[in-house]
């Protein structure tokens, strides 16, 4: 095999064709490995990007997208893919998956990056680490319409009626309450002590997948209370960045309606697959959400690598050092943790 190995440049359209063909193709492919992860990232980020393709006389054979990063927390990291929840490489053989490893410690020796973050659905390589950290919860979805409510265990198919008949609770999917979601989010996210995402980067997810994404927002009473961004990739739904008002829209039961009605709708759009995305098995609350709703955690098989030697930094709300930092974040006003939050995960790359 006579491999090259070279960096994809964003903006050239021949490149981007080979790369995207490639991963449409892989079976293993998820959303984020597409260029539309990669444009979205790029246009609300300053994080450069370090796309490696694969070639055996001339053919694509893998690639490995990666993100170099500049964190204030932590250094300069090589991260596939910032703020998403699977990564890593896609490869016809692993010998491919050894040469793109390869590549990738040489630019982290290049731009002194400490650590390369691979977050794969299944580890790849037997000689690296593993990360414990995480979980995703996947399962089909029915046929019918009808059927959804019959994946819900009972007490969760209770809350929803709860909220539909007693709360009178009501769903409305429309792209125009894109800063609803993400002001319910970025609320949601205060209240957890935790800095949110930017505004651009849910709009630049919204315009690099026309079609191929929901906007929901849960109203009682004409008022916004809870709200969920999902992207489709294939035949699967992901929902991915969601909020709630507060205390008492749980109780109503927003959560749960809020999930039962993104199933029925991505059942009327043939979909086959929900993914609820990755969760720390240490975030009991979400933890144990999920399980409630039916889905059963898979562990995920994140690795990663030190070329250049070090620690592993650790840039989860689970760190003892951001305790502080949390409590003093969960008083501040909406109008500072917004702004600054938006700073801040530029550091923190999801």
């Amino acid at each position: 095999m006579d491999l090259q190995i070279t960096e994809l440049q964003p903006d050239a359209n021949d490149h981007r064709g080979e790369w995207q063909r490639y991963a449409d193709r892989a079976p293993t492919a998820t959303l984020f490995h597409s260029l539309n992860w990669m444009d979205a990232v790029r246009s609300s980020y300053p994080h450069r990007p370090h796309y490696l393709t694969a070639r055996n006389q001339g053919d694509v054979v893998g690639v490995f997208p990666l993100f170099e990063v500049r964190s204030l927390l932590a250094g300069r990291l090589l991260v596939s893919v910032p703020y998403a929840v699977y990564g890593g490489v896609l490869c016809d053989d692993p010998d491919v998956a050894d040469a793109l490893l390869a590549e990738a410690r040489r630019i982290a020796h290049r731009i002194g990056a400490r650590y390369i973050d691979i977050r794969s659905r299944r580890a790849r390589w037997p000689e690296l680490s593993t990360i414990d950290r995480y979980v995703t919860f996947i399962r089909k979805l029915p046929q019918s319409i009808d059927d959804v409510p019959g994946l819900f265990p009972r007490k969760a198919r209770a809350e929803v009626r709860r909220a539909r008949d007693k709360f009178r609770l009501a769903v409305r999917f429309d792209d125009a309450q894109l800063s609803t979601v993400w002001k319910l989010y970025s609320h949601s996210m205060r209240r957890l002590g935790s800095p949110n995402f930017r505004y651009r980067f849910f709009q630049a997810l919204v315009e690099a997948t026309p079609g191929r994404h929901l906007v929901s927002v849960i109203y009682h009473g004409g008022e916004p209370v809870a709200g969920l961004l999902s992207l489709i990739h294939r035949h699967t739904v992901y929902p991915y960045y969601s909020g709630c008002a507060d205390g008492q829209a749980g109780r109503m039961g927003a959560n749960n309606l809020l999930y039962m009605t993104l199933m029925e709708e991505a059942v009327e759009m043939g979909l086959k697959e929900f993914d609820f995305g990755r969760t720390r098995v240490d975030n009991i609350g979400s933890y144990n959400f999920k399980k409630n709703q039916g889905f059963e955690p898979t562990p995920l098989g994140y690795q990663f690598d030190m070329p250049n030697g070090g620690r592993v930094p650790n840039l989860t709300p689970s760190n003892r050092k951001f305790h502080f930092a949390q409590q003093v974040w969960k008083k501040l006003p909406l109008a500072v943790t917004r702004p600054l939050g938006s700073w801040l995960s530029a550091s923190i790359p999801g």
